[in-house]
């Protein structure tokens, strides 16, 4: 099986040392980056870590893939204990830097402890450099790589940058590269400014020869040419109109599923603000958002679907400009979109101000620097509903992406059953239950019946997808086959293999205290109690939704063979 090749790299803040280790046998179980820094996280953070803690550890990872030149490649990933959730989590970002990172030489790097000051860490092919920056605190995410820039030639694409959210540990704080991408969802951006980092570059020539692969120069043909799919001209805004068409659309903070002003901030509205083409390391699909509005020039990238339903329908705003901005602002000061945005509309929704788009952006920036209202909303949806007197449109403490599951049941259970919390990524089941967004076969996305075994199969191929590091927009042309001949693996054996990354999350939550009662929803689902009895059936675990210690061998966080 092909897996990501260096070593691990880790870096102490808290002294300033660095020491590397052989992990080939983990990156051989486990491929690469979400599946091995899941292993690594696994046993080396304490269960009973403190997330802004220096015993909590960031792991950056990159796969195999990221040494091909194959589209949808241009991915790493990032793990650690999420001070939004408190579980673990991976997130991953698009953009440019995972080609850099595998330049350094390193498969993993962990960053851990806390620095006494702000730091700037610099990681190349040569080794590891730390810079004292207390001139950047507070900077926001472009004026951090203005600097970086300046004084080492170095680019946004080689940066991970903890902006002014991160630094005042926004819980959902973002770690931000290229600008204008995100590690979002989880907060980990908040860790990584817990420890007194400002922000990792990455550079070098130490990267594997890259072997030119038929079936990877077939992807990458068929990205480049399959000019008929809507995402290629407005991303995953081209989906707007048809989910607020069935009703899978949230609206006014979660009390509707149609928005009446979708066709003003859906794909139409913002492909007329696109200017360029935009696209992430060696992809060829190019569905980035490059935006630009005349009348204000304001230029951004973005927005996306899920923050144009957070910032747009969510907070009851039909201006596309005024999400545009709203998207804006959360990459220079380094925070989630959907997890903000969602905070924003509860706020919204408690005074009465649903489509104010002055007061959002007040809040967005009062949110970041932890001002007066901004330091409850900083504390995410789950830890301020009560005080604002709404509810906790939350699961594990995650906000709600859209694709909603009163309306998309399937995706409902697999919000309630994610080990991340109410992403719609984990699982990606709405792709299943939307006839227009996959090539495959839509299911009907009433009911429950059948869609356990089907959730826990996508959990799993996705899990798989995020240790390769492949971006989940090669559903259409990465098939099981092709994915075979990438991996070198039989795809059962790959499977089995992002099951046990799954399980391995889950342990280590089930050691935090989650248990079945944090699988649940805040809406009713028809038979969900007998789905998710089935869903653990599925995963051989407790009916409490535990995982048995039997299935952990050795007490070192390794699933069992018998997986």
């Amino acid at each position: 099986m092909k897996h990501a090749e260096g070593p691990l790299l880790t870096i102490d803040v808290s002294d300033r040392t660095t020491r590397t280790e052989d992990v080939d046998d983990v990156l051989e179980s486990f491929v690469g980056g979400r599946g091995a820094a899941t292993k690594l996280a696994h046993d080396r953070i304490p269960f009973d870590a403190d997330p802004f803690g220096p015993e909590n550890s960031l792991f950056f990872s990159t796969g195999p893939l990221q040494m091909s030149r194959m589209s949808f490649t241009g991915r790493m990933n990032c793990t650690g204990l999420s001070p939004l959730t408190d579980g673990l989590l991976s997130s991953n970002a698009g953009g440019f830097l995972s080609r850099n990172f595998t330049g350094a030489g390193n498969a993993v790097v962990e960053i851990t402890g806390r620095s006494d000051e702000l730091l700037a860490i610099h990681v190349t092919d040569d080794g590891v450099t730390f810079e004292a920056v207390p001139e950047l605190e507070g900077a926001t995410v472009s004026e951090t790589g203005d600097v970086m820039a300046e004084r080492h030639g170095l680019g946004d694409d080689q940066l991970a940058v903890a902006g002014p959210a991160g630094e005042n540990e926004v819980r959902f704080a973002a770690i931000m590269t290229t600008e204008h991408r995100a590690f979002g969802r989880g907060g980990l951006g908040a860790v990584l400014g817990s420890k007194g980092v400002k922000c990792v570059s990455f550079d070098g020539d130490a990267a594997p020869e890259v072997d030119i692969d038929p079936v990877s120069m077939d992807v990458h043909r068929e990205a480049a040419t399959d000019d008929d799919n809507p995402m290629k001209a407005a991303g995953t805004t081209s989906v707007t109109e048809y989910a607020n068409h069935v009703g899978a659309l949230p609206t006014r903070y979660f009390s509707e599923l149609e928005f009446e002003g979708a066709a003003d901030i859906g794909g139409d509205a913002v492909g007329d603000k696109k200017y360029e083409k935009g696209t992430c390391s060696q992809c060829a699909f190019a569905c980035k958002l490059p935006t630009r509005d005349e009348e204000t020039g304001l230029e951004t990238e973005g927005p996306e679907y899920e923050t144009v339903m957070s910032f747009g329908s969510n907070a009851g705003v039909d201006d596309v400009v005024s999400v545009m901005k709203s998207n804006d602002l959360c990459d220079e000061l380094g925070m989630d979109t959907i997890s903000c945005g969602d905070a924003v509309s509860a706020y919204l929704a408690a005074e009465d101000e649903f489509g104010n788009s002055d007061l959002i952006h007040e809040l967005v920036e009062k949110i970041a620097y932890r001002e007066e209202e901004g330091d409850l909303l900083a504390e995410g949806v789950a830890r301020a509903h009560d005080e604002l007197g709404v509810e906790d449109w939350t699961v594990k403490g995650l906000e709600f992406a859209a694709h909603d599951g009163r309306h998309l049941n399937g995706q409902g259970l697999a919000f309630a059953t994610s080990n991340r919390g109410a992403d719609h990524m984990y699982a990606e089941f709405y792709s299943k239950e939307y006839p227009l967004v996959g090539k495959d076969e839509a299911v009907d996305p009433e009911g429950l019946d059948g869609k356990p075994p089907l959730v826990a199969e996508k959990e799993n191929h996705n899990a798989i997808l995020d240790s390769g590091v492949v971006c989940k927009f090669s559903r259409d042309f990465l098939t099981e086959e092709r994915l075979e001949k990438l991996l070198d693996a039989d795809y059962d054996d790959l499977q089995a293999i992002g099951a046990r990354v799954v399980e391995l999350e889950r342990h280590f939550n089930n050691r935090r205290g989650f248990d079945r009662a944090d699988d649940e929803l805040p809406y009713d689902l028809p038979n969900f109690e007998s789905a998710l009895d089935e869903y653990y059936e599925v995963r051989d675990w407790n009916d409490d939704g535990t995982v048995p210690e039997s299935r952990i061998s050795g007490g070192s966080g390794a699933a069992s063979a018998d997986d």
